[in-house]
Formats: C-alpha cells, structure tokens, sequence
C-alpha cells in the first residue's frame, strides 16, 4: 500500500506514479477475440455450440438448448427464499424509480424567423445485456443495466450469461424476470458479444450492448462498436474515500475492502488530514483482512494499489479528487453537499459516513455502471439516456426560408457546395 505525504518534496512524483498505475490486464487478447467473432459471422449457431463446449465446460444438447426457457426461469425463482426475493425487488423499485425520474422531454422550439425547431426522444429497439457468470454471480447487474433500458421504452432486452456446467444461479434469473428481460441464452465470451451485434439463425442482431466481463468480452465489445452502439470498456473498480478523523477507522477500512475485494486490480484509496487517523485506517485493514472470505484478493489488491494520502488542508484534498477522477466517492466529512460542489470529476458521491459506496451497489437508485480508470473526467454512468436517441427536426414556412435562406446560400457558395446553395435558392422569392 502506498503511503503519500501531500507536505513533502516528494508528494508531487509519487502522486503521478499513482495516476499512471497500469491495473488493466496486459494480456493481449484482440486477435483470439477477432478469431471468435469471425467464426460466430461465419457459422453463426454452430460456433456458439462449439465455443460453450470449449470455453464453459457443457455440451448443448443444440442450439435451443442455449436459450433459457420461461419455465426454467419460473423454477429457478421459486426455489428462492422469500426475503431474498423482497430484497431484490425493493432494489429494483428503487432503481426503477430514480430511473424514471430521468426520462426527458420531448422539445419544441419557436423560431422568431418563422421556423419551429424540435427535439424528439426515441427508443432503441433492441439491447444486449451482457452478465458476468464465470467466478460470481451478479443479478445487481442484471437490474442495473436492464431496468433503464425497459423504462426508456426498449422493446427487446436480450441477456446472455456464461453458464459453465450448463448451470446459471437463480437470483440472476430471478433478476432478469423482475426487470423485463425478453430472451436469455446461456452463452458467455466474445462468442456472446459477436451473436448479438451480428446475429446468428436463432439470435437476432441488437442496437447496443451494455455490461461487464473479462478481458475477452471487454476486446469483443471494442471490436463490434460501430456495428453496435456499446456502454463503456469497463476496467478494474475504485473508490476514493474522503474522511477526517471524526469517523470510526474501521468504517471507512471496510468501504475500502469493499472495492478491494472486487479483484486483484481493484483500487481503494484513503485521502485524510489527519495522520494519526490514517495509521488507525491502515490497521484496520490488516485487521479486517485476516476474518474477511476474499481477504486474499482484496489484500493483493490492496498491496499492488492502495494508497493513503495525507493532506494539509481539504480544498486540497478535492484538486487530488478531481485529478484522480474516480468511480466511486465517498465523503466522509461534516458538509459533504458543500465539499462535492467542489469535485468536478467522479462517477457517483456518497455523501456522509451513514452512505457507504455498497448502498449504491444494490439498493439506493442510481446506476451501478460507471466510468473507471479516471473517465469520469469525460464519461458518465449509464443511465435512461443510454437506450434513448435524439433526433431533431425542422419545420418552415415560405417566410421562414425567406428570412434565413440567404444567409445558407451564402455560405454554400462559400464552401464550394453548389448544390447546397441551389437547392435553397430555388426555393426563395425572386429578387425585389
């Protein structure tokens, strides 16, 4: 773990070494990936068996043993216990909810020249929702990225899941029933990926993918954008933790560990004001890693990339933030609304020391997928505007065209564009 000192000489280089950490995989996987999806644009259904029985250990029976049945998934839920399954479903009216509140307006714009101007929102038609089934099992995911898609107004939701065995956990097929998925297929990897933007006899094409995975799907995510609209290229998770002395150690050592235990690239860093504090911090984790059950990962993720950083003073500590640009924040301070007007840059706050970044995870309402790997200085977690587009349009009279129509013309001519020109002239009134 990284210890920093913003009041000495060495701060500034050691600060920069942090920020150019590399914790993505240096693996390269972009010609397996191509390889993969030209065998899927190839032989379509017949690549997806054969890569399930190479690369997730079961045989299809064939290819309509690939998609999950709605009777499957009505089994698989109630087998469930009942508290699991209230649980789940006050995320997803939660998530359901603050989605909602999202939804835009369509915009009409009254032109003074005699023009109407307009903007209109329109759903996708079709989403791919990738989720993660090789080491865990996430049905958070499934309601995060699907529920926004089903309130913007998307009419298929088609998730696919790596099932290795042939098996997939039940609260993820749970997960996807209570937000409106339309079709699964237990098919994972880039094969995945490729079958929804290229489609395959029994899979159609999608609009857009959205979701995480490992290196091979995040490669196949790059790899079809273009022919598909996709969310990000996701990387290792992060939190920054903002927090004086005031707050219990052993807090703010397990919000830490909670980003730690993701995996071994994961990244948790402590910024504070008091040093005494931050060797309270420290301890805490070491102790907390001894009873935790992913206490080896999260302590290899904590070694290669934690850091505490001690600071003189906080408008400090958020120029840190700000260039740190991190997925999750939490502010663990006494006026946490007045210190986030002061961050420009992070996927979600969390703001006081009674919200921990694991309520946003599950239960509070905002969108889990956010931007890693310090784009948020640029990107923004998904959201309803994801699964919507924009198109604008334009009405006018003869007057209007009148009014404005020169000035086009002009310009037209200008770029060389004759036609451009032409075709508004023609339009317009004879000379006075």
């Amino acid at each position: 773990m990284m210890r920093l000192d913003a009041r000495t000489a060495e701060f500034e280089a050691g600060f920069a070494a942090l920020l150019d950490q590399a914790r993505e995989t240096t693996a390269r996987v972009d010609a397996a990936v191509a390889e993969i999806i030209a065998a899927v644009r190839a032989r379509g259904d017949a690549a997806l068996l054969d890569c399930t029985a190479r690369f997730d250990g079961w045989t299809p029976a064939g290819v309509g043993a690939l998609k999950v049945s709605a009777e499957e998934i009505a089994a698989a839920t109630a087998g469930i216990a009942p508290g699991l399954l209230k649980a789940l479903d006050l995320a997803a009216s939660r998530i359901e909810r603050f989605h909602a509140a999202q939804k835009p307006e369509d915009l009409v714009v009254p032109d003074p020249a005699g023009l109407t101007l307009g903007m209109r929102w329109t759903a996708l038609d079709a989403v791919g929702l990738y989720v993660p089934g090789g080491k865990a099992a996430y049905p958070s995911s499934v309601l995060m990225n699907a529920l926004p898609a089903r309130v913007a107004g998307v009419g298929r939701i088609a998730m696919v899941v790596p099932a290795p065995g042939g098996a997939l956990n039940p609260l993820v097929l749970a997960a996807a029933q209570r937000a409106g998925v339309t079709e699964v297929y237990r098919i994972g990897g880039a094969q995945a990926v490729a079958a929804l933007a290229w489609g395959t006899a029994s899979i159609a094409p999608v609009d857009r993918i959205v979701g995480p995975g490992n290196a091979y799907v995040a490669e196949a995510k790059r790899q079809v954008f273009g022919r598909v609209g996709i969310d990000s290229i996701a990387g290792p998770s992060e939190v920054v933790v903002l927090a004086d002395a005031t707050n219990d150690p052993r807090h703010v050592a397990v919000d830490l560990l909670a980003q730690a235990e993701h995996d071994e690239s994961a990244q948790a860093i402590l910024i504070t004001d008091d040093a005494g504090f931050a060797d309270a911090v420290a301890a805490a984790v070491d102790a907390e890693l001894a009873s935790l059950p992913r206490g080896a990962i999260a302590g290899e993720s904590w070694r290669r990339h934690g850091a505490i950083i001690l600071v003189r003073a906080w408008p400090e500590a958020f120029a840190l933030t700000n260039r740190l640009a991190p997925e999750h924040l939490q502010l663990m301070l006494p006026e946490p609304a007045a210190a986030l007007r002061e961050i420009r840059h992070a996927g979600a706050a969390f703001l006081g020391r009674w919200c921990p970044e694991a309520l946003g995870d599950y239960v509070a309402g905002p969108n889990h997928v956010l931007p890693t790997g310090r784009t948020a200085r640029f990107a923004s977690g998904l959201s309803v505007f994801d699964f919507l587009k924009r198109t604008t349009w334009v009405e006018a009279s003869a007057a209007g065209l009148a009014a404005i129509g020169p000035a086009a013309v002009a310009l037209a001519e200008a770029e060389g564009l004759h036609a451009h020109g032409r075709s508004v002239a023609l339009r317009l009134p004879p000379a006075g």
